[in-house]
C-alpha cells in the first residue's frame, strides 16, 4: 500500500489526510513530502523510481543487516536511516523494522504493518497546526511521537505492575497464583527490554541526523529536546528492571516456602515412624522364646509401645512449632 502526505498551510494536507495512490497517474499528480509504503509490492516500487528516480532495494527492511548500514548517505544525496518502532498489541509486542530515504526533499518511509507511532503523528498534525514544515520535521515528528508512545507504555507497565505487586504481597500465594504471577512478570520485562531497545535506536538515529548537519537551528534544538526525553525514560526502564527482579525474587521465594511446607511434612511423617518401624523390627526377630507369646499382653503391649513412640515426636514438634 502505498499512501502520500502533501504540505497544505503548514500542516498535513486535511490534517488526518491520508491519499491513497492506486495508479501511477495518481502518484504523478501529487507533490508530497511525504510518501509511505506499507509492504509495497514490485509495482508501486516501480512507481516511485519512476516518479521520483529512487531505487528502494528488496532487503531495505531485513532484519539481519550490520550495524554500519543502517545511517548513511549516498552519493546522489539519500539519506538512508533504518529504526525499529515499537508495537504493543494485546497478544505479542514486537519491533518493526522502518526504512526511511530522504531524497531531494521527500520522505520515503517502508515497512511491514501498520504502527501506531505513523497513526499518532497523524493525529497531532490534525489538531496542531504549523506543525511540519518540511520533511525532516516529519522524520523528527515521528521520533517524538515515538518517544511519547514509549513513555505511555511504561506507564501502563507501572499500572501493571501495581496489580501483581498486590497479588504478590498478600499474605498467602499459592502454586497456581505464583505461575500466573511470573506469567505477568515475564511480559512485562519483554516489554520493558524492548522499549529500552527502541529508544535506545531513536537516539541513536537522531545523534546520526544531528552529525550529519542535516538540520537546521531550530530542528537541531528540538532533536536535543527529544534526546533529553528519552534520556529521562532510561531512568524509569532500570527502575522498572529492579521493581521487576524484586517481584521476580518474592514470587520464586513464595514458591520455595509452599514447596518446603511440602516437604516438612514428609520429613515429619519420616520421623514419626522411625521409632515404631524400630519396635516392630525388634518384635519381629526369630527368638527362641518369643515375648509376645509367653507374655498375655504381649501384643497390646507392643502395639501400644508403637502408638505411644509415634506420638511423642508429634508433641515435641508441636511444642517446637515445626507443625505450623
Amino acid at each position: 500500500m502505498l499512501n502520500v502526505f502533501t504540505l497544505d498551510n503548514g500542516r498535513l494536507k486535511g490534517g488526518l489526510f491520508q491519499e491513497e495512490i492506486e495508479t501511477a497517474e495518481d502518484l504523478a499528480q501529487s507533490r508530497p513530502i511525504w510518501v509511505d509504503l506499507d509492504q509495497p509490492s514490485a509495482e508501486e516500487k516501480g512507481w516511485i523510481q519512476d516518479r521520483f528516480g529512487l531505487t528502494i532495494p528488496e532487503d531495505i527492511v531485513d532484519e539481519d543487516l550490520e550495524e554500519s548500514a543502517r545511517f548513511y548517505e549516498e552519493d546522489n544525496g539519500e539519506l538512508h536511516i533504518r529504526s525499529d518502532f515499537l508495537i504493543d498489541g494485546n497478544e505479542i509486542t514486537r519491533n518493526v523494522r522502518v526504512a526511511f530515504i530522504l531524497y531531494n526533499n521527500v520522505l520515503f518511509s517502508i515497512h511491514n504493518g501498520d504502527l501506531p507511532v505513523f497513526r499518532l503523528l497523524r493525529l497531532r498534525a490534525r489538531r496542531i497546526p504549523a506543525l511540519i514544515e518540511d520533511a525532516k520535521d516529519v522524520l523528527l515528528k515521528l521520533y517524538d511521537a515515538d518517544a511519547e508512545y514509549s513513555a505511555d507504555i511504561l506507564e501502563g507497565i507501572y499500572d501493571k505492575l501495581e496489580k501483581v505487586s498486590a497479588r504478590v504481597l498478600k499474605k498467602d500465594v499459592n502454586d497456581a497464583e505464583a505461575g500466573e504471577v511470573l506469567s505477568a512478570i515475564a511480559r512485562e520485562e519483554d516489554l520493558n527490554g524492548r522499549i529500552r531497545r527502541n529508544v535506545m535506536d531513536t537516539r541513536r538515529a537522531l545523534s546520526f541526523m544531528m552529525r550529519s548537519r542535516m538540520l537546521n537551528a531550530e530542528q537541531f534544538e528540538e532533536s536535543r529536546q527529544i534526546l533529553r526525553d528519552i534520556d529521562s525514560l532510561d531512568s524509569h526502564t532500570a527502575f522498572l528492571f529492579d521493581k521487576i527482579n524484586f517481584l521476580m525474587d518474592a514470587t520464586v521465594g513464595f514458591i520455595n516456602i509452599n514447596q518446603n511446607k511440602i516437604i516438612k511434612i514428609f520429613s515429619v511423617a519420616s520421623v514419626a515412624l522411625l521409632p515404631p518401624t524400630l519396635i516392630a523390627s525388634i518384635y519381629g526377630m526369630n527368638f527362641k522364646y518369643m515375648p509376645e507369646l509367653e507374655y498375655a499382653w504381649g501384643y497390646p503391649f507392643a502395639l501400644g509401645l508403637m502408638l505411644a513412640s509415634v506420638a511423642a515426636p508429634f508433641i515435641y514438634f508441636r511444642r517446637k512449632g515445626w507443625l505450623r
